[in-house]
């Protein structure tokens, strides 16, 4: 189990939850909005500020995980993309994670470019959970 606090304002974060949703059969994911009203009360210990930087995941014994970590125990989770596995190898993994921290900076940025639209639509008449 992995509980995924994920930017529903960004387009491509938003996109990438429902294809996790989507082939999640064995429901091993829970994604959460860090944007949904109740959040802060729901999970007091994660800092949504933090979270909105950089992806934040908690596996089911509590520990939080960040970044590509989450991305990648995601993936697995759902039997699908094995080869991002190897973004984890060591020398492989300081790179992707700087990769990663780079694209989340400047992701409402990517998803203005890529989608042409910087920010959910949907969040704005409060659709952005999933």
């Amino acid at each position: 189990m992995l509980t995924i606090f994920y930017d529903g304002f960004c387009p491509l974060c938003f996109a990438e939850m429902r294809e996790l949703k989507k082939f999640d059969i064995h429901q091993r994911l829970t994604l959460e909005n860090i944007h949904h009203n109740d959040f802060a009360q729901r999970y007091p210990h994660i800092d949504p500020i933090k979270a909105d930087r950089i992806l934040h995941g908690q596996l089911e014994n509590g520990k939080v995980i960040q970044g590509l970590d989450v991305t990648c125990m995601a993936w697995k989770l759902v039997g699908k993309h094995r080869w991002m596995q190897i973004l984890r190898w060591p020398v492989i993994r300081l790179f992707a994670d700087i990769g990663y921290r780079c694209f989340a900076k400047y992701r409402h940025s990517i998803s203005a470019f890529v989608t042409g639209k910087p920010r959910c639509t949907s969040c704005d008449k409060g659709q952005c959970d999933l």
